[in-house]
């Protein structure tokens, strides 16, 4: 049997195939250093900036991953993502050849996740086929339209004053224990009848605390619509990092579908902490109070990625509410001036007003929202169009009042006006209110129609204001919900509705006050009983 030269040429070519397929090259490095979650690799030469990298996997066969942040002359340095006690000196790391991405998709919402998308809720493995990058490129100009759609909050002192629109930054801003997260969760609350998504980051909270969100989250019915993202302060310094990028990746899924998310970021200070500790630990320079020169650009890479998109992309939005806590209200710290010089304005949370009573705690003066009346719809526009300045001067002409008694009438009359408005922008927790019923209760106090009532009944006024427009007037809110605009008949009817109620409250609370109380004994008999 004779060979032919071509018949031999090919079968030796097919097994040089075959052995190469066998011999498929990993890009395989070894560690020189590790500690404090930060790994020196040797090794690694074709390796990119931002790559995932596979370190030896845990015990239960559990997959840990880390993230390149330095590329240096001899290593690379990475940060390890999750539990690293197993890893040690000499053990060998692979490439991916994948850029830091995680899991998106409305399979997301419902569920707890940690900062690389893996659920810590006990519900099962998330199904999704779809992943984004952590980091990428933010809508540009062109691919913009102005932000003109309001998102509720349900809170009457924002919906008012300082609105939010979908697509906005909005920061809020102040120290601890002020209420910063409470006005989240109301908001939160708010979307339940809404198309809008909510993404919760929880960055370097205790894990009581987002264990209590989440619980409050659950009674109200909003977990269906949101996911919640957590890199607890248990947690390793790259996890923290990484949770903002991660919460932006899946807002990020949404408005590229058509469709509206807001995302809160709680809070931002320690992730700049976190992000600090880790530049640190890479042997970055320190700059000003030892963060890192590109400390700017980490909070303005991820806010600016919330937008809202032209009608040609499909008009989605992702709203960025960023959280940012001050000490002793220093607004014109770093890291506070460097996240009110992105947004788009901020609420101020005041520790004074909280503990005065005034819940929210919103500084009007401090207060902005550079959207404006665009974020609002046309009915609140014209009953809140003066609120916030009137607001304003009460809080200064109150300051003055102190000094002097004898003040003309007009001050008088803006004092009784403000401490009003004051009284009824008060609102309780977990109670977010619809903005018909908003526009309603405001309109009475800015007319002046709560002027004669004492300031301790303003409250009472208004819940039973709403429940008697509710029964007798129903008609008032279905026409301010459906018009979304305070048409000359509908105002008449409100005036109406007021001037009526306001009648039956004061003879009620008359009739309460001249009502015999309990007569206390005479002294006769109080004697005789003692003898």
């Amino acid at each position: 049997m004779t060979l032919k030269p071509d018949e031999v040429s090919s079968v030796l070519k097919l097994e040089i195939e075959k052995y190469g397929e066998a011999l498929a090259m990993e890009s395989v490095g070894t560690i020189l250093q590790i500690g404090d979650g930060i790994a020196r690799i040797y090794g690694l030469e074709d390796a990119m900036m931002g790559e995932l990298l596979q370190y030896p996997s845990l015990p239960d066969g559990t997959e840990v991953f880390g993230l390149i942040l330095n590329l240096e002359e001899n290593n690379v340095a990475s940060a390890i993502l999750g539990k690293n006690r197993h890893i040690k000196e000499g053990d060998e790391v692979k490439r991916t050849g994948r850029i830091a991405e995680i899991p998106v998709g409305e399979a997301m919402f419902g569920r707890v996740i940690n900062a690389v998308g893996q659920p810590l809720d006990g519900k099962g493995p998330i199904v999704t086929t779809r992943t984004r990058p952590l980091e990428s490129i933010a809508p540009n100009v062109v691919q913009r339209q102005p932000v003109k759609e309001p998102l509720q909050t349900g809170l009457k002192a924002i919906d008012s004053m300082v609105p939010i629109g979908r697509g906005q930054r909005e920061l809020i801003i102040g120290d601890r224990q002020t209420g910063k997260t409470a006005l989240m969760l109301d908001t939160i609350i708010n979307q339940r009848d809404t198309d809008v998504y909510c993404i919760y980051v929880a960055i370097g909270q205790k894990q009581s605390t987002v264990a209590q969100i989440i619980t409050t989250l659950e009674k109200y019915g909003a977990m269906q619509y949101t996911v919640v993202v957590v890199a607890a302060a248990s947690d390793p310094a790259p996890m923290q990092y990484i949770a903002p990028y991660t919460g932006c990746a899946i807002g990020e899924d949404l408005m590229y579908n058509k469709k509206h998310g807001v995302v809160f970021y709680d809070d931002l200070s320690k992730h700049a902490v976190a992000y600090r500790e880790l530049s640190l630990l890479v042997r970055r320079p320190p700059g000003r109070e030892a963060y890192p020169g590109d400390v700017f650009y980490l909070h303005s890479r991820l806010l600016e990625r919330g937008a809202k998109l032209n009608d040609a992309l499909g008009g989605g939005s992702l709203t960025s509410i960023p959280v940012i806590e001050t000490q002793a209200g220093d607004v014109a710290a770093y890291i506070p001036t460097n996240v009110i010089s992105i947004t788009d304005g901020q609420i101020y949370l005041e520790s004074d007003l909280f503990y005065a009573g005034q819940r929210p705690a919103i500084n009007v003066g401090l207060s902005v929202s550079r959207v404006g009346g665009n974020a609002q719809t046309k009915m609140m526009k014209k009953v809140a169009g003066m609120l916030r300045l009137d607001l304003a001067q009460y809080r200064e002409l109150l300051a003055f009042a102190q000094f002097g008694s004898d003040l003309d009438k007009a001050t008088q009359a803006r004092l009784v006006r403000g401490e009003r408005m004051t009284e009824t922008l008060k609102q309780l927790q977990y109670v977010p209110m619809p903005v018909e019923r908003q526009v309603a209760i405001i309109y009475a106090g800015i007319n002046g129609y709560l002027d004669e009532m004492p300031p301790d009944q303003v409250s009472d006024f208004e819940r039973e204001f709403l429940s008697f427009v509710d029964e007798k007037h129903p008609q008032i809110f279905h026409k301010l919900n459906e018009t979304k605009d305070l048409q000359p008949d509908t105002e008449e009817l409100l005036k109406k509705a007021i001037l009526e109620f306001k009648r039956q409250f004061i003879a009620a609370r008359k009739t309460e006050e001249q009502a015999p109380t309990e007569a206390e004994a005479p002294k006769e008999e109080i004697a005789s009983k003692d003898a």
